[in-house]
């Protein structure tokens, strides 16, 4: 099984945007934001502090963003790009036909 940090930040948005999960993971983040127990402690100079950082900032980051979803959805306000390829006011039918 591979580790990487992306893997990690992946699954961690994932979870986060998860209705049913979203309000532990924000708890648990908290928690351990405010626990003395840490990956890795805080008496060691750089170390201690990079980790709780980096959480901090994904969690305020992805909260951010969670709150500021929920007011446009909440005030009626979508985003609308020009390049929106979802959109099915430019959708072309196409019969498609195998060349060989």
């Amino acid at each position: 099984m591979s580790f990487s940090i992306q893997s990690l930040y992946t699954w961690y948005r994932n979870v986060l945007r998860n209705p049913k999960y979203r309000w532990w993971v924000i708890i648990g983040t908290v928690a351990y934001l405010l626990s003395p127990i840490d990956i890795a402690p805080d008496f060691i100079p750089v170390v201690g502090q990079v980790d709780d950082l980096l959480l901090l900032t994904l969690l305020v980051s992805e909260v951010s963003g969670l709150v500021i979803d929920g007011w446009k959805a909440r005030t009626g306000r979508v985003e609308t790009t020009g390049d929106d390829s979802t959109s099915t006011d430019n959708t072309v039918d196409v019969d498609a036909v195998s060349v060989k």
